[in-house]
């Protein structure tokens, strides 16, 4: 079994349908050591008095707020990640996140994102310890 490589200023987003953690690796590519930069959260868009606009304008008439909500942010989290990947803000990226999560980002990412992925991880981390996620990218 080969462990992945990951290199210094790999960028690792660990997010769910309502937050993001959003962590630089800062080891020397040889060891992982996780810094934490930011947390992003969902933004309320009901509370925004923007009723009945999803994120591609419309809410499906099925679909609660909650849910409307974490589709928005899975939208946001990928537009900022298109924009920084865009910019050269990162060179590497591994993305975190549950299944729903995952399945609303990927489809809306950019091809330049898509070539900086260097894993993919379909599990929900948000709320686990620094030591476990740097447990999950090391196995």
């Amino acid at each position: 079994m080969s462990t992945l490589q990951i290199p210094k200023g790999t960028l690792v987003i660990v997010a769910d349908g309502g937050s993001a953690r959003v962590f630089t690796n800062v080891g020397d590519g040889r060891t992982l050591q996780l810094k934490q930069e930011e947390e992003l959260e969902v933004k309320d868009i009901s509370a925004e008095g923007v009723s009945g606009q999803g994120p591609s304008g419309s809410v499906p008439k099925d679909m609660s707020i909650s849910q409307l909500n974490e589709a928005t942010f899975a939208k946001q989290l990928a537009q900022q990640l298109n924009d920084h990947a865009l910019k050269h803000r990162y060179e590497h990226l591994i993305l975190i996140a549950d299944p729903t999560t995952l399945g609303h980002i990927r489809p809306q990412l950019h091809k330049e994102v898509q070539s900086r992925m260097l894993k993919e991880i379909a599990k929900d981390y948000t709320n686990s310890t620094l030591d476990d996620i740097q447990r999950a990218l090391a196995a």
